[in-house]
């Protein structure tokens, strides 16, 4: 019953990876060392997203 209120861990990782992807684009104009972090972070998420997978 209180499963519906939780929110599935993989979905909130998918949506901080695309936000991090989005960043690092943005930052890619300006900024290509915080481009480069935002990217590395966005892998880290990647990364956590295939452990739950297997």
């Amino acid at each position: 019953m209180f499963g519906l209120f939780n929110s599935d861990p993989k979905k909130k990782l998918q949506k901080k990876y695309k936000k991090l992807m989005e960043e690092s684009h943005a930052l890619s104009h300006k900024d290509r060392k915080a481009a480069d972090q935002k990217m590395q972070e966005a892998e880290d998420v990647l990364k956590e997203i295939d452990k739950l997978d297997s």
